[in-house]
């Protein structure tokens, strides 16, 4: 399951809302809203998004965090290392043929660090333009 799927998950049944019945609302099959739900389906596009951000009746920082969800939720992730150093296709690498059979703690704990790491960076950058 992505992390948009998981959201709209939780926001549907917080809300008492079927599967089907915001399908037929959406104008999409079920079986389109499960695989978006579960991970099997790419990310939404941006009209599919509103559209459900205006089914949902999210306003708001909410509708911004279920963007940023859909940002990050792609099922099958592409990394392209070229140009970087070894240790950066080391990583990625190790991270695709691990990432099945880690706990789930573990990635929780990975990615906290990964994203602390990345708010510094993109920091940094910001830093740097300023100059």
């Amino acid at each position: 399951m992505t992390p948009f799927g998981a959201k709209i998950r939780e926001l549907r049944k917080t809300r008492g809302v079927t599967q089907g019945d915001m399908a037929k609302a959406l104008g999409v099959s079920g079986a389109y809203l499960s695989a978006l739900e579960h991970g099997r389906r790419g990310r939404p596009t941006w009209q599919m998004l509103q559209r459900i951000i205006l089914y949902l009746n999210v306003i708001w920082d909410d509708a911004e965090e279920l963007q940023r969800l859909a940002e990050l939720s792609h099922p099958r992730v592409t990394v392209d290392t070229g140009g970087l150093g070894p240790a950066a296709t080391a990583l990625a690498n190790r991270l695709a043929e691990s990432i099945s059979i880690l706990a789930p703690a573990d990635v929780e704990a990975l990615l906290r660090q990964l994203e602390e790491a990345a708010t510094r960076a993109e920091t940094a950058q910001r830093e740097r333009r300023r100059r």
